[in-house]
């Protein structure tokens, strides 16, 4: 234990140090919201890698590979392929020119200011102040209880230290002491998941032998018994995809890989890592380090979550679910039972690193996007954007604390963590990518055109995820305070229907509103802003 809170201090004295270096270098608003668009191509893919893979990822995500084993890993695929390669080639440069171009300093301002529209930046920096706290609310959760486990105290107590240390440490150095405490945090993660998965691969006897042992586990009659509900519910073993079109299908490939994996593409305070490089180089330079670093984040933890399975049978007689009580409680449980006690000091640093670099992120973003987007440049208030951006990082950390404080008391089969990021993802999936795509392709896109996407992309979302989507509308409770009812498809004919996540339905829906209108209106912006938008970019 002291060997735990010596490192755990030298830990968070060195991001207390990096958070001074970004305070002294942050001079202005460009500085504190773009890092003064200076930052090395290194830093930037570990920054961008360390905020996209959070607790979430690791111990939110790879509890459910407890649960529904490795078909997640197609999650992984989406995560390299769309979240690193296509989100880095076909979208950040262009990206990167036009934020320069039109000295966008957050998504929300990107996007009003490409459509000359105060409502379009307005609207969207509201959202993500509303919403993005959800999602941080399921980050901190992961980190919060794996403390709690570690250190053998309350949920609460380690609920209130660790938001005190990010209100502290995330106000203080704007975007340059985020990304370069990102970096750190970045190295800290990739070197404790690389030491994860061969250890847990030795611990089995190898990679055949565990994958085999996995496999085979799904033929024992005590485990058929303990996944009797997940076998009704389409679970054919962690080696297998649920059956096609079951409950569990729905879940696994709508909520889980679809909404996330697409959704990585219009995630604020991922795109704003675009705008903080000086040239294109930078990023094609990252993109080779950013999906190695993204492999090793999410395809450890779903591959070790699934394996959990043999060594919890092993030891206790029951699978993961069985043993740990619930899904966000399977990966602390894990570390804590098998794996040697220095380990779960490194670990713990690993997830502090998760925790912190994703949240330090999100925070900055609802912080910006009230500050600037919407009371500075929206609303036209004028006064100290830096003061307001701050008073709205504090108002998000207690906000997402007070989100995680409740969802650490909600009973739910795949877990809080899990379901509060595919809810983000795919609201930003819906309301933003359609726009996102004709902002940056196509110079006649019409404001008429972005506005009705991302209205309609929100407004769709919100009644499918808050009434329809059956296992999110549960959750909320909103739909059965209102109508009496988990959802408002329950007991009719289209019951399957709310097993299908919104982002399949809303994306497909935002994007038909972008076309349609696009197609009838024509452009009603300023010729010369958008050849000035579109100067250089390619």
């Amino acid at each position: 234990m002291l060997f735990t809170i010596i490192a755990s201090v030298i830990y968070l004295f060195i991001i207390a140090w990096l958070g001074f270096i970004g305070f002294r270098r942050t001079k202005n608003a460009r500085d504190y919201m773009l890092a003064g668009r200076q930052i090395h191509p290194l830093v930037m893919a570990l920054s961008y890698g360390a905020t996209f893979i959070s607790t979430s990822a690791i111990v939110g995500f790879g509890g459910n590979a407890g649960i529904f084993g490795m078909s997640l890993l197609w999650l992984t695929f989406l995560n390299i392929f769309v979240g690193v390669f296509i989100a880095f080639v076909f979208f950040g440069k262009r990206t990167r020119k036009m934020g320069h171009n039109t000295d966008a300093h957050t998504f929300p301002e990107l996007l009003g200011v490409r459509f000359q529209s105060r409502f379009l930046q307005g609207f969207s920096a509201l959202v993500i102040f509303l919403f993005m706290p959800l999602y941080a609310a399921g980050v901190l959760k992961g980190g919060v209880g794996f403390l709690a486990t570690q250190f053998n105290i309350g949920f609460d107590v380690a609920l209130f230290f660790f938001t005190l240390i990010m209100a502290l440490y995330v106000a203080m150095g704007g975007l340059k002491g985020v990304m370069y405490a990102d970096a750190f945090q970045g190295s800290i993660m990739f070197l404790g998941m690389a030491f994860l998965l061969v250890f847990v691969y030795i611990k089995l006897g190898g990679v055949t032998a565990g994958n085999l042992a996995l496999t085979r586990l799904f033929d024992d009659a005590s485990v058929r018994e303990q996944t009797a509900k997940l076998a009704a519910g389409g679970f054919q073993g962690w080696t297998r995809m649920p059956v096609f079109g079951s409950p569990y299908w729905w879940t696994v490939v709508s909520s889980i890989v679809m909404g996330v994996g697409v959704g990585v593409l219009a995630q604020p305070q991922l795109v704003v890592r675009f705008m903080t490089v000086k040239s294109n180089r930078e990023l094609n330079r990252a993109v080779a380090s950013g999906g190695v670093f993204i492999f090793m984040m999410t395809g450890v933890a779903f591959v070790v979550g699934a394996l959990s399975n043999v060594l919890f049978f092993q030891e206790t007689g029951k699978v993961a679910l069985g043993a740990a009580g619930g899904g966000d409680n399977i990966i602390p449980l894990f570390l804590k039972q098998f794996l040697p006690g220095w380990y779960g000091t490194i670990f713990l640093l690993t997830l502090l690193a998760a925790a912190m670099s994703t949240l330090s992120s999100l925070y900055h973003t609802v912080g910006t996007s009230i500050g600037r987007d919407f009371i500075e440049k929206s609303l036209g208030v004028k006064g100290n954007s830096l003061v307001i951006t701050k008073i709205g990082v504090l108002a998000a950390i207690l906000v997402s604390a007070l989100l995680a404080y409740v969802g650490n008391r909600l009973e739910v089969d795949i877990g809080v963590i899990v379901q509060s990021t595919s809810i983000f993802f795919g609201l930003c999936a819906a309301m933003f990518l359609p726009a996102y795509v004709g902002a940056l392709y196509f110079p006649r896109l019409s404001r008429k055109a972005a506005v009705t996407s991302v209205a309609g992309g929100f407004f769709a979302s919100f009644i499918w995820i808050f009434f329809i989507h059956a296992k999110n509308a549960a959750t909320i409770g909103l739909c059965m305070a209102l109508t009496g009812k988990a959802h408002l498809l329950a007991d009719t004919g289209l019951a399957v229907l709310s097993q299908v996540d919104a982002v399949f339905v809303t994306l497909p829906l935002s994007t038909l509103l972008l076309i349609v209108t696009g197609l009838l209106t024509s452009s009603d912006l300023d010729p010369k802003h958008v050849e000035k938008c579109f100067n250089g970019v390619r």
